[in-house]
């Protein structure tokens, strides 16, 4: 990640995760480590899959101590993949920040890993098609930044990052606007020049409605597959095409083979679970 973000966006993620879990000091540390004292300990990973986050995971501790350092092994680099019991890098610094800091600093590598362990898995079932898997803004509050960037660590890409960067006209915009055509006209009279438009649809006639009206993109939600594969027919690319909807590494493949451009999955940040990762072994030094 950029400093830029990094410094801007991302330091005050770590700083409120940091506030929550020591409000008022660690006790334990403060116990058993009252003194400052030179330290190192061990990141290993404890499961197979794509590693994500390092920077955040330095950064975290050099919140607490700037003088804290992440040096990670040969090859151990954000996008790389890990294997089980593999040392992956050793934190050097103050004894009580790297005890204080292992917790948020786990948490939030271990969530991104786990984020770009699953996108790794669904990409590359998309491989040699055209096909694009995407990200949702199904992310937890608060960590959109950091699962997006997860998203793209593990061989996605992203969709938009909020409501402010595209227009997309879901079923409850439809009926606000009182129809598709209605909908996409009200977007090109008040959103930017710059921004797409996407109109979701859940069937056929939705489809050509959102053709009629000169839509960007056309999302295909949820539509059974012999209809989805009638709808790329149809559109022929005047429109780029997304799937959407139940998508997993099951049937993730079958969409790709109906040629859509795009196949979203709120799976890759709802529902990823974390890959498990441990710090060990602290020693003096």
């Amino acid at each position: 990640m950029d400093p830029i973000t990094m410094t801007l966006c991302v330091d005050d993620i770590i700083r409120r995760a940091l506030k929550e879990d020591m409000n008022a000091g660690d006790l334990s540390t403060q116990a058993v480590c009252p003194n400052a004292r030179q330290a190192q300990v061990s990141l290993i990973a404890k499961a197979d899959g794509v590693i994500a986050g390092l920077d955040v995971f330095e950064r975290t501790f050099e919140l607490l101590d700037p003088e804290t350092a992440f040096d990670p092994e040969p090859g151990v680099a954000d996008g790389a993949e890990v294997s089980r019991g593999q040392l992956l890098g050793t934190v050097a610094g103050d004894a009580r920040v790297l005890l204080s800091g292992e917790r948020v600093a786990l948490n939030l590598l271990q969530r991104m890993s786990g984020i770009a362990t699953a996108t790794h898995s669904m990409a590359a079932a998309l491989a040699g098609t055209k096909t694009v898997l995407v990200d949702t803004r199904k992310t937890t509050p608060g960590l959109r930044i950091l699962e997006k960037e997860a998203v793209r660590l593990g061989g996605g890409k992203n969709h938009r990052y909020n409501l402010s960067q595209a227009v997309m006209l879901k079923d409850n915009h439809i009926d606000a606007a009182g129809g598709i055509a209605a909908a996409v006209a009200a977007a090109r009279e008040r959103a930017p020049f710059v921004c797409t438009v996407e109109v979701e649809c859940e069937d056929l006639d939705m489809v050509q409605q959102a053709l009629d009206a000169g839509a960007d993109i056309i999302m295909l939600d949820n539509m059974a597959h012999d209809d989805m594969a009638r709808a790329v027919r149809l559109i022929g690319g005047r429109a780029k095409t997304e799937a959407s909807g139940n998508v997993d590494a099951g049937n993730i493949r079958t969409l790709a083979d109906l040629g859509v451009d795009y196949i979203s999955s709120g799976a890759l940040t709802h529902s990823a679970p974390i890959l498990d990762l441990s710090l060990k072994h602290l020693t003096y030094i």
